[in-house]
């Protein structure tokens, strides 16, 4: 683990895909040990990229991605694919769109199945950008798999979140309710040459003046796949990164981070030291007593609890 989170630091490409895989599916000494070699203060920008499938999320991340690299910087991907429900496999389209930057040394893409994971991410993100982090990438982009309105897992892991959406596909209307466009600080309206984007635009500048906060997340519009409004789309993330500076919000946010990995670690390791309770025939006892109205549902989670 030393030798491999060494060349990590060193920025070996093959030790980076390494270890991304190893916290992927190694085993529990192997995750904490990871842990403990990579730990050190966070210093790669977060970015994330969701919307609805169809939106132009790929195009539109490497699309960010040449711009960011026009500027000198190190950008690690990590785009999260569909995994099938019975073979946890997917067929990392992702990368497929990105072929463009496959050459680039200064460019890091991986793909991620969600493997059942609900929120538009995989469990093993958080885990992984730790990895580029070490690996001295400057910004990482996070592109969330095709999203509803309910998946907003992104919004905790990421220092700005872009929100796309596009012309046709009934968002003018979503702007109305509340669920994923409540996580953007940033808009994206991609295929902007469609009919109704100005409408759609508009729409979701109504919805923002109407909002409170120190941060009033800017609408873009862009057509990705010529490239257009990129400029404008990284000004805007310069902009939201000065704000979470200059106002502490960013530090408060990787505070959340961290708070919430120390969560799902705990809850992980109680898990496993407890076992499957599925399949303890105390859980069937008790459950014949909840069937049976010897018992609720509340008191008998409190005499599983208590037994194990």
């Amino acid at each position: 683990m030393n030798d491999l989170v060494g060349k990590v630091r060193a920025g070996n490409v093959r030790a980076v895909a390494r270890l991304i895989s190893l916290v992927e599916s190694g085993s529990d000494a192997e995750l904490r040990e990871a842990a403990k070699q990579l730990r050190a203060p966070g210093r790669a920008r977060v970015v994330g990229l969701t919307g609805s499938p169809g939106v132009g999320k790929s195009t539109s991340t490497a699309a960010l991605v040449k711009a960011l690299r026009a500027r000198g910087d190190k950008v690690g991907v990590l785009a999260v694919d569909p995994s099938s429900p019975f073979t946890g496999g997917a067929l990392l389209g992702d990368r497929v769109r990105m072929q463009d930057h496959a050459l680039d040394d200064g460019v890091f893409i991986r793909s991620m199945a969600t493997r059942g994971h609900l929120g538009g991410l995989s469990w093993a993100v958080p885990q992984a950008l730790r990895v580029l982090d070490a690996a001295g990438f400057d910004v990482v982009l996070v592109e969330t798999v095709g999203v509803g309105q309910a998946e907003v897992d992104v919004r905790a892991l990421a220092d700005t979140t872009i929100v796309l959406l596009a012309p046709g596909m009934g968002d003018g209307v979503q702007a109305a309710k509340a669920g994923i466009l409540e996580i953007a600080d940033v808009f994206v309206v991609n295929k902007a040459d469609r009919d109704g984007a100005q409408s759609t635009v508009r729409d979701l500048r109504n919805m923002i003046a109407l909002g409170g906060g120190s941060w009033r997340p800017p609408v873009v519009p862009t057509v990705a796949v010529r490239e257009e409004g990129i400029g404008d789309l990284l000004k805007a993330l310069d902009d939201h990164a000065r704000h979470l500076g200059e106002t502490g919000e960013g530090r408060a946010r990787r505070l959340a981070r961290a708070r919430d990995e120390i969560t799902a670690a705990a809850l992980r390791a109680l898990r496993d030291r407890f076992g499957d309770p599925a399949s303890d025939l105390r859980l069937y006892r008790l459950a014949q007593d909840v069937l049976d109205g010897l018992a609720d549902p509340y008191t008998a989670a409190d005499d599983l609890i208590a037994e194990l």
